[in-house]
């Protein structure tokens, strides 16, 4: 690099530096300043000689991290400094010795917390997911750590064009499931909403772009309607003499998309595109008379949808949100979500947990946030060693909206929707939830497992003679009740095992066998049992008895168990004459020639096999997944399960990308909906076979009230042919609908 580039990069990296100073500068002081460049220069040193992906200074990074900290977030000076130093542990020769001499204890403390770990854990494991659990555990000390983990993964999806597209996909799945999640329990909706779209940037390229694009062209049809309705808002308003401010704000990439699939409409058909906001400056005693009074006034001059009115200012969310939200009837004829809430709410929804400490002081009591901190501290305390069933048990509480239910003394709850009368138990206390004989929701006997609704009234009945029991795991949905379930199961199980393992030896001297090691290893294997104290346990109860056991000896002095262990491959899960005659030709075909895809970094010819929870075809963008069984499974990215394996199991993704092999067809399915006319049916069977020689396997249409719905199986080359198919069934008078079926199996 010559010297005219070095001074360019740093004069940009001085104008980068001095554009965070100016973000702070409002809420610092001289000394504050003071701190923010001693460890701007210690960050700047450190990281000299340090690039990032795209060529430019590393030090780019974590000033960028700074001003999502300042800005997005609103964190203070002590957040600045650790985030200009949030790498410096990690990828320097710096310790955290040296951070705890140059800064205070408080730094040293946040850095240890944000500072990744690698080598520490067993390869089998994900280290993302002990990184995610080593990051949740400062949550007892210091909250600011998750924060600003946040800020550094937002900036690393701001920059994800420099990664490779294996990595890209990678970092964009972990985003979806784990940081996106956090962020909106956190409150922080513009952070998540930013974090889902960029990831589907990356895991769902086509469709983002899509509809980036159908927004685009819509904005100035948008910006005239949103004018037009709110212009009668704003006069009734000024009327009132009421001090407001009023946002349209257009939903995220990744709700829109959301929104068509749930309810299978195209981008033309979904009306809530955007959110009209009204923000009110008032007084915080007359905070909840104002937004009702506003929300008197929009419905007076618009007709509310009684079914969509959502009041979070009598009841906040967990995560602090308080809005009131309402759908009304414009006068061209489209539903419009007005949102009613005042600045301080507004920040709380912007700035989530920032904002909550920044009003914390005028609150009484443990708010929902405070609350929900506690109880992931609880999980933290009782969370086994496996951190990926931790991360599945701790996501159940990030994702989920919360209900509003009641003890029999009128106390508030707040649980996360679709929690049953057997979560409440385990809300209330550990022994309550274990002893819990009964529940009775508003005065009635109801099975352990109802699922609760807000305003339910719920009583616990107990009794010390109860015990949790295996399918209580069953009944529910909270991740603090399974814990509690399963590490009670767990003590019970060992002890009946402890039994066990005396009578399996008395038995076995009977049989004259001996009890060692490798004699327990051969009847686990035997029975097909995953470890000894299954064994052992399953002895305890009598589902291995005299007659299990005598059968065992009969066949070990035969030879048979013997032989068995000689050749313990020889009997395949996979094996059985059903199976074997049943098998697709086509998938024959591919153990055969298995060189319709390229798998792995030098793009090697391997065998593989097609996962059945996707069943992708030739010209589907796919990934190689080696499962400890069934070697490679081979999926496509968009596959429900993508986002958990790329996030849980990275180090076992591989590359894959199909080479057309036309010779093959594979059966897809195709669902169509439309308007029941005459010869609709013939149109269609004539275009997917004369007019594309495809042919069809079977077909089924049912009719009602006009309307018709079916679903055609048809042999299919590529994922093209198959696009070009349905353009061109999208086309046929009738034909309103025309959807891929996600489940497909190959043939020949």
């Amino acid at each position: 690099m010559n010297e005219i580039d070095i001074a360019k990069e740093k004069a940009e990296i001085v104008k980068r530096y001095r554009s965070l100073l100016s973000a702070c500068r409002p809420n610092t002081s001289k000394e504050d300043r003071k701190r923010i460049r001693q460890a701007f220069d210690f960050a700047a040193e450190a990281h000299k000689n340090h690039r990032r992906k795209s060529g430019e200074p590393y030090i780019f990074h974590p000033i960028a991290v700074a001003k999502i900290a300042v800005e997005e977030i609103g964190l203070g000076t002590t957040s600045v400094v650790c985030s200009l130093l949030h790498d410096v542990v990690e990828d320097t020769d710096y310790t955290l010795e040296d951070i705890s001499e140059y800064f205070d204890p408080e730094v040293s403390r946040i850095i240890d917390g944000l500072t990744k770990i690698s080598d520490i854990f067993d390869q089998t494991t994900s280290v993302q997911a002990e990184n995610f659990r080593k990051m949740l555990l400062t949550l007892s000390d210091d909250v600011r750590v998750i924060l600003i983990k946040l800020a550094d993964r937002l900036h690393n999806m701001r920059t994800l064009d420099s990664l490779p597209p294996k990595k890209q996909l990678k970092v964009a799945n972990e985003t979806l499931y784990l940081f996106a999640p956090l962020a909106h329990r956190l409150g922080f909706h513009a952070i998540k909403s930013e974090l889902e779209d960029l990831a589907m940037k990356y895991t769902e390229p086509e469709i983002y772009n899509s509809i980036v694009q159908k927004l685009a062209d819509t904005k100035e049809e948008r910006n005239r309607f949103i004018q037009s309705f709110t212009q009668p808002i704003r006069k009734a308003l000024l009327k009132e003499d009421m001090d407001f401010t009023i946002l349209a704000r257009t939903k995220s990439i990744s709700s829109i998309w959301g929104k068509m699939r749930k309810k299978e409409v195209p981008f033309e058909e979904v009306y809530d595109i955007f959110a009209i906001r009204l923000i009110l400056n008032t007084p915080e005693k007359r905070e909840k008379a104002d937004c009702w009074k506003v929300y008197s006034i929009v419905t007076d001059i618009y007709k509310p949808n009684p079914d969509r009115l959502r009041d979070w200012i009598s009841n906040p969310k967990a995560n602090g949100y308080e809005s009131l939200h309402t759908t009304v009837m414009s006068r061209q004829g489209k539903w419009v979500e007005v949102q009613i809430r005042t600045q301080r709410m507004d920040d709380v929804a912007e700035k989530g947990y920032a904002a909550h400490w920044k009003y914390k002081e005028s609150k009484t009591g443990e708010s929902g946030i405070d609350k929900w901190l506690r109880r992931i501290r609880e999980i933290l305390k009782s969370a086994e060693s496996d951190a990926l069933d931790f991360i599945d048990d701790f996501k159940l509480n990030l994702f989920s909206d919360e209900i509003i239910v009641f003890t029999p003394k009128g106390e508030l709850r707040t649980l996360p929707i679709g929690s049953t009368a057997l979560d409440f138990a385990y809300s209330i206390h550990t022994q309550v939830g274990d002893n819990c004989l009964g529940v009775k929701v508003n005065h009635k006997l109801v099975p352990l497992s109802q699922p609760l609704k807000s305003g339910d009234q719920v009583e616990i009945i107990t009794s010390r003679k109860q015990h949790p029991k295996p399918d209580w795991l069953n009944y529910v949905t909270t991740a603090r009740a399974k814990g509690k379930i399963k590490s009670a199961l767990k003590e019970a199980r060992k002890k009946q095992a402890d039994e066990g393992r005396e009578i399996l030896e008395r038995k076995l001297k009977h049989f004259k066998i001996d009890f060692n090691q490798d004699n327990i290893q051969k009847l686990v294997d035997h029975f097909k049992l995953p470890a000894p104290i299954d064994l052992f346990y399953e002895v305890a109860i009598g589902k291995i008895g005299q007659k299990e056991l005598k059968a065992y000896a009969t066949e070990l002095e035969g030879g048979g168990i013997l032989s068995y262990f000689k050749n313990p491959f020889s009997r395949s899960k996979d094996s059985s004459p059903q199976q074997q005659t049943v098998q697709d030709p086509i998938r024959q075909q591919l153990k055969d020639k298995p060189d319709t895809l390229l798998i792995g970094d030098n793009m090697e010819k391997l065998t593989y096999s097609l996962s059945p929870c996707c069943n992708p075809i030739p010209g589907d963008d796919v990934f190689g997944f080696v499962t400890i069984h069934d070697g490679i499974k081979i999926h496509r990215n968009n596959c429900p399960n993508a986002v958990q394996l790329m996030s849980k199991y990275a180090y076992r993704v591989v590359k894959a990308k199909w080479i057309t092999n036309k010779s093959i067809a594979f059966l897809s399915g195709l669902r169509v909906k439309g308007i029941d006319e005459v010869g609709l049916l013939k149109n269609l069977t004539n275009t997917i076979s004369s007019e594309y020689n495809v042919n069809i396997r079977n077909i089924h249409f049912d009719t009602h009230d006009g309307t018709f719905e079916g679903v055609v199986m048809l042999y299919i080359n590529d994922t093209q042919h198959l696009n070009n198919l349905i353009k061109k069934l999208k086309k046929i008078k009738g034909i309103q609908k025309v959807s891929r079926i996600g489940k497909m199996e190959a043939s020949s």
